[in-house]
């Protein structure tokens, strides 16, 4: 059975640790979440006949191993534990994210001014068991690292960026410890924009890939001339080649779409996916916002489900689907 599944935020701080009230992705100390809405969401993911909700908790967790990093008014471990219940009778499979790149890691509080030091890799120790835990062994775990570059930190009091061998040294850590867990690591893949050879040269094959492409052309003049290097400045008409990439390479992958800039995203990226890859790699797509979970985007995000619903109910019947 593919997958389908929708991204919902339950911490939104994920941008920056700068606090610009302002800014819709400043750091925030209390969640930014609306009890309503998320009811609402995955009531409408279950209606539309998704079968998996990707949940980004951040700090917006009581974590029992570290409150220190909790919101104000973050969910208690049991709270949590209700959810993926719920979740799981819905028909909804939860996966948890965990987002480690340090891009996005402002969640962490404290610790991410302590990156790759004997404290921090505890800290995300603890919080990886933990979570696992509490989703009842997943069977993947979403661990981000994606956008570790300055120029994606433009905001941030502290910009910390791993390269070379330790970015690869602590990604196969967290790998590492979302298996002894139980569950199967699951990345996004923006790291072989910019260093394909050695992404493709170092990256476990065990590690599921999530390319992402939010722009709606899906041509280019010349496609064997890959894998590339992402220019400067980007061309990101050039990402949605990562998947041809990868496939050749022989991930498994959830490709990744987005209503964030164009509507149609979606739709075109299962369109294209379920023509050009090896459908036996292809676990399934997954649907983003880009927004919280806030009744200010409740359009926004009841859009981006309903994208989701029309693909499904247009490949229902087709070979690979269920």
């Amino acid at each position: 059975m593919s997958i389908w599944a929708n991204l919902l935020h339950i911490s939104y701080n994920f941008w920056s640790d700068s606090p610009e009230p302002r800014r819709l992705s400043a750091y925030r100390d209390e969640m930014q979440f609306d009890d309503g809405l998320w009811t609402e969401l995955t009531q409408k993911m279950a209606d539309s006949h998704l079968n998996m909700v990707l949940l980004d908790l951040g700090d917006a967790v009581r974590y029992e191993s570290h409150p220190e990093i909790a919101l104000k008014n973050a969910w208690s471990t049991a709270r949590l534990k209700d959810e993926v219940a719920r979740l799981r009778e819905l028909g909804l499979e939860p996966i948890p994210k965990l987002n480690f790149s340090t891009g996005h890691d402002a969640w962490l509080g404290v610790y991410q001014r302590q990156v790759s030091t004997p404290v921090y890799y505890e800290v995300c120790k603890d919080l990886i068991a933990e979570v696992s835990e509490l989703f009842g062994a997943p069977r993947l775990f979403h661990l981000g690292m994606d956008e570790e570059t300055a120029a994606n930190q433009p905001r941030s009091r502290l910009v910390v960026i791993r390269q070379h061998e330790l970015w690869w040294d602590d990604l196969n850590f967290f790998a590492e410890e979302v298996t002894k867990a139980g569950g199967r690591p699951w990345v996004w893949s923006d790291h072989a924009w910019r260093h394909p050879q050695e992404f493709y040269w170092k990256m476990p094959r065990s590690i599921v890939q999530s390319n992402w492409h939010y722009d709606l052309a899906f041509t280019d003049e010349n496609e064997n001339d890959r894998p590339r290097v992402q220019t400067e400045p980007e061309n990101r008409a050039w990402r949605y080649l990562t998947y041809l990439d990868l496939d050749d390479q022989g991930f498994d992958q959830i490709p990744t779409a987005s209503n964030y800039r164009q509507a149609r995203s979606f739709e075109l990226t299962v369109d294209f996916c379920r023509r050009r890859l090896d459908q036996a790699r292809l676990l399934g797509f997954l649907q983003t916002t880009w927004k919280p979970t806030t009744p200010d985007f409740r359009d926004h995000h009841l859009q981006a489900i309903e994208q989701v619903g029309r693909a499904i109910a247009r490949t229902a019947g087709e070979p690979g689907d269920a």
